[in-house]
């Protein structure tokens, strides 16, 4: 594989981004879930007994314990530490520096900590793909606030290869576990017909994805599996053009899921992650800018070729493949492709059996490669401190990497039970050792499909004496049937993501329904603004409501009409049965499920502290009461993805620069040169020109003494003449 450090950067810019995303998300609903008058106070979670510190990280690994130490109440130890990550990886995005293994360690201990006590709330698996991909942020990350530099270390391809056995894991689980529950939708093919109205919060595009023919939705479905089981192989494949191809596989699923669903920030992790298949080579293409190579030779040019062909080849087996386990056919009576499963659970098992312990001794060659060639590069640092120091922490990065892979092998296997029952016991006692903390998790999205019979919703209706109800609507998730679907990733509603589970089975099995109805009651304004945010849209904003009731309806999209026209509402419903009966404060249902659950508070909350870390955090609080979470958050991405864009051209414009100045100089240069050129023939030629000159002189002088020899001649001549007459 090539040099990754642009894929590198690029992936640590994304993790900051993601982690703001998170905690802005998180920070703008902890009064209404983990307040003292909320639904689940945080506080419960934390019993403080005089036990020493150590004991109490220990036993809880969050920093709110040292909220009493602070002099600050469990709600407000929150929120400081969600504002302090806020502002952490909003600096990380914005400046470079901070892209920093220290700086991504204090972003997940923070949200650590609030994972500790955040319940049912926070019990999902981004949040604990978030926790996992933010550790190995860690690793990948250089240490720049301590060494003072961010120059490319040997060892960070070892590091982030860490990253693609996470995507491995993750997209081939969410593949493999959608056929092991024998979920019949699933092997129907059928899934997507049901999924896009029974999601949790859908998109408006969701409803247009539910119109299209089956026979289109059952061939997504297959798509979907040779994305998530086939595709990942190719992760580790040392032909960069099929882990090219497997990248952009990976993205379309992400962003069509994004389109059609809200799931907050799990498909931008997800892409994220993606990035680790890149190489410098392909963002250079990307950014239209040459990549600096070696010429190839006639050998070189004659493996090319081989290299083509052994990927024509993978994608035809890939292809070919596809078609004969589904059964792929032109159906030309309906104008389409028919397809079913042509494989039966028995094979499907068995097929898992075979491949899972392949799996792993795939990823020991890969890691295993990287590291030697980590060491190599290592090995050929001039000078001898610099080759030390790159050795020692060759030692270390590569020793975290083979523990880290080692220890994800635990929740990796749990999909086959045979191939984790094989496993060394070391290593699944050192995971056991560090499960808590979230390092390693075991995925599985979309394990079963819900709502095959109608999407349940639950309705909650409020009365003032009785008689008349009034349906109480969230901002989100769907209740009023002419209400458009809300596109709002990659933020969060907690709140309206636990009403879809709790519409799944009855009311016992979600106790802090409970406590919904009875903040509710008494009108709690922070549960409220989980509602609505804006709380003149709340229907009791100005009395709470006398009683509560609870419906279960099922819910469906509407069709297109016969002449291709929209409908007029997005949704029609059936009434199903009663989900929760009526209550009032006092109610001796309601004082029992209370008691029962343990949701009443027997000890008075704390006093509000007034220090000033108190006040200012219930400043800011105030500041961003009534604003909604999504576009916040969109408001914080978009400032901050345009002052990076800014702070890119303004870098460019400056390297534009410097080639003008040179050529500047180098005019200049040449300038000078032709003068200093010009002086010279001048010089030369007025040299050439006195020679010339004195050559004439020389040739008239010696035309002159010619002359005059021959005039001698002449006059000795005659002499001789006049003698030889006298004579005679």
């Amino acid at each position: 594989m090539g040099e990754v450090v642009l894929p590198r950067r690029m992936f640590l810019w994304c993790m900051a981004v993601i982690y703001l995303t998170a905690f802005v998300s998180l920070y703008v609903q902890i009064p209404g879930l983990y307040g003292n008058e909320g639904l689940l106070p945080a506080r419960w979670q934390l019993r403080y007994s005089g036990k020493p510190l150590v004991e109490q990280l220990l036993s809880s690994p969050t920093l709110l314990w040292l909220g009493p130490r602070l002099g600050l109440d469990t709600h407000t130890a929150m929120e400081l530490l969600c504002l302090i990550g806020a502002a952490l990886s909003l600096a990380a995005t914005l400046v470079e520096a901070f892209r920093d293994s220290v700086v991504f360690f204090c972003l997940w201990v923070l949200y650590l900590s609030m994972y500790e006590v955040g319940q049912v709330f926070l019990y999902f698996q981004w949040d604990n793909l978030l926790l996992e991909t933010g550790f190995l942020c860690i690793l990948v990350a250089p240490l720049t606030l301590i060494r003072g530099s961010r120059g490319v270390r040997e060892h960070d391809r070892v590091t982030f290869w860490l990253t693609r056995w996470l995507l491995f894991r993750l997209m081939f689980a969410s593949g493999v576990v959608k056929l092991t529950s024998r979920c019949p939708t699933w092997w129907g093919l059928t899934a997507l017909t049901y999924h896009y109205e029974t999601q949790c919060i859908p998109t408006p595009l969701a409803w247009f994805a539910h119109q299209l023919p089956v026979w289109w939705q059952k061939l997504s479905v297959v798509g979907a599996f040779v994305i998530e089981i086939a595709v990942p192989f190719l992760f580790f494949s040392p032909l960069r053009r099929l882990r090219l191809g497997a990248f952009y596989l990976q993205v379309l699923l992400q962003v069509l899921i994004i389109l059609s669903g809200n799931y907050n920030f799990f498909n931008l992790l997800t892409v994220t992650l993606c990035l680790s298949l890149l190489d410098d080579r392909h963002v250079y293409f990307w950014l239209r800018k040459a990549y600096k190579t070696d010429n190839g030779n006639d050998d070189s040019k004659l493996w090319s070729w081989l290299c083509y062909l052994l990927e024509l080849v993978v994608w035809a087996l890939l292809i070919v493949g596809t078609i004969i386990c589904f059964d792929l056919q032109l159906d030309t009576a309906k104008k389409g492709i028919s397809s079913r499963t042509a494989f039966t659970y028995h094979q499907f098992n068995m097929f898992l059996k075979t491949v899972t312990i392949p799996c792993i001794w795939i990823g020991v060659l890969s890691l295993t490669w990287e590291m030697v060639t980590s060491l190599f590069r290592c090995a050929c640092v001039s000078g001898f401190f610099k080759r030390f120091w790159g050795t020692v922490q060759w030692t270390v990065f590569a020793g975290t990497a083979a523990s880290m892979f080692a220890v994800s092998l635990v929740p990796f296997t749990f999909i086959e039970y045979d191939s984790n029952s094989r496993l060394w016991p070391g290593v699944r006692q050192a995971y056991e050792m560090v499960d808590r903390y979230q390092i390693v998790n075991s995925y599985g999205l979309f394990r079963r499909m819900t709502g095959v019979g109608g999407r349940p919703e639950v309705v909650i209706e409020g009365s003032s004496d009785g008689v008349t109800w009034t349906e109480i609507e969230f901002m989100y998730k769907p209740g009023n049937l002419s209400a458009s679907p809300p596109v709002l990733t990659p933020h969060q509603p907690r709140l309206d993501w636990q009403m879809w589970f709790a519409a799944l089975g009855p009311n016992t099995q979600s106790p802090w329904f409970t406590s919904l109805m009875y903040r509710l009651l008494q009108g709690k304004r922070d549960v409220v603004e989980l509602i609505q945010s804006d709380v003149s849209q709340y229907p009791f904003h100005q009395q709470p409501p006398a009683y509560l009731r609870a419906h279960r309806y099922r819910y469906w999209f509407t069709e297109s009409k016969a002449d291709g026209s929209f409908p007029e509402r997005w949704w029609r419903r059936v009434y199903d049965e009663e989900f929760y009966p009526i209550v009032h404060l006092g109610n001796n249902f309601l004082e029992g499920m209370l008691n029962q659950y343990g949701l009443k508070d027997k000890s008075p909350p704390r006093r509000l502290s007034n220090t000033t870390v108190a006040q200012a955090v219930r400043w800011v609080r105030s500041q961003v009461r009534g604003v909604p979470a999504h576009t916040f958050i969109w408001t914080l991405i978009a400032c901050s993805a345009t002052f990076c864009l800014l702070q890119g051209l303004r870098h460019k414009n400056k390297d534009a620069e410097k080639p003008s100045d040179a050529h500047k100089a180098t005019a200049t240069d040449r300038t000078e040169n032709a003068a200093d050129g010009s002086s010279s023939d001048h010089h030369e030629k007025s040299d050439e020109q006195q020679a010339d000159e004195e050559d004439d002189k020389e040739a008239d002088s010696e035309d002159e003494v010619e002359e005059e020899g021959e005039e001698e001649n002449e006059v000795d001549e005659e002499d001789e003449d006049e003698e030889r007459i006298e004579k005679r």
